[in-house]
């Protein structure tokens, strides 16, 4: 039976002199996770000689294979591009990251917290470990086998998604703008404008690229990094064919918030629109 207190059961394991692998198969959680309540546990002798013998099995190819997850989760590779897929790999390059030990995902949106998991679902076996700090939510898949994989389709990606279909298209730039957009409103100051940001220009400048084939035009701000929709029939294409995702708000309780509350962007963006009335 599984002990009530995680860590103590992973140290009294150490302490018994079981390797991280071990100890990872035993509590079925990742190596990540159990390294991190038995680092200050010193290596006895005898778990050392152990972790020797390990790897010289290894080299002889005795031993366990790198690069494969211990907990047997496993993941689909995928050969054809989908909507689903393009958006989840692109959700990962602009609001994710890719670690040694696999791959995460932030985000204040709940919406799009869920719209992840349940996309990797569909080529993934194992659930994520779930932190939440600040109100941002993070999703940690902890599998050595997908840091590769999702390295590898990243960069599939930016060199494909120009000779992918429209509707991929789409599922593309809808999750660069519900990641990295935002909507600048401001009567004031005469602001309508929609914007993205990435840091990386030559993504800006693919985005731009593919808005114009849904008849969008826009430009890149290499200064503040961002990609700007302006004027009221690029506002309005933008919203007719990309606009942004159900549940997709802005942080209204951010100090410099224009809105002082967690209002949707869709809902910002109807609003800009309609003050051209």
């Amino acid at each position: 039976m599984q002990p009530a207190n995680f860590k103590n059961w992973c140290q009294d394991l150490r302490i018994k002199g079981y390797t991280l692998s071990e100890i990872s198969i035993i509590t079925k959680r990742p190596k990540t996770t159990v390294y991190f309540h038995v680092k200050k546990i010193p290596q006895t002798n005898q778990l050392l000689e152990k972790i020797r013998m390990i790897r010289a099995n290894s080299i002889k190819g005795k031993g366990p294979q790198k690069g494969k997850s211990l907990l047997g989760y496993k993941y689909k590779k995928f050969n054809r591009w989908t909507s689903s897929l393009v958006n989840l790999v692109a959700h990962m390059l602009f609001d994710g990251a890719i670690r040694r030990e696999g791959v995460l995902y932030y985000n204040r949106s709940q919406s799009l917290i869920k719209n992840f998991k349940n996309k990797m679902a569909l080529i993934y076996n194992g659930k994520p470990r779930v932190y939440n700090s600040n109100g941002v939510t993070r999703l940690v898949y902890g599998n050595v086998e997908l840091e590769k994989f999702f390295k590898d389709k990243s960069v599939q990606l930016l060199r494909d998604i120009k000779k992918l279909s429209r509707s991929q298209q789409r599922e593309f730039l809808r999750a660069f703008f519900d990641d990295e957009g935002s909507v600048d409103f401001r009567l004031d100051s005469m602001k309508r404008r929609v914007k993205g940001y990435q840091y990386n220009t030559t993504i800006l400048h693919l985005i731009h690229d593919i808005l114009r084939n849904f008849k969008i035009n826009s430009f890149v701000d290499e200064r503040f990094n961002e990609v700007v929709i302006t004027r009221k029939e690029n506002i309005d294409q933008f919203a007719k064919e990309i606009s942004f995702s159900k549940g997709v708000r802005v942080n209204g309780k951010r100090l410099n918030s224009v809105w002082k509350k967690s209002l949707e962007k869709r809902t910002i963006l109807a609003n800009l629109l309609a003050s051209y009335q």
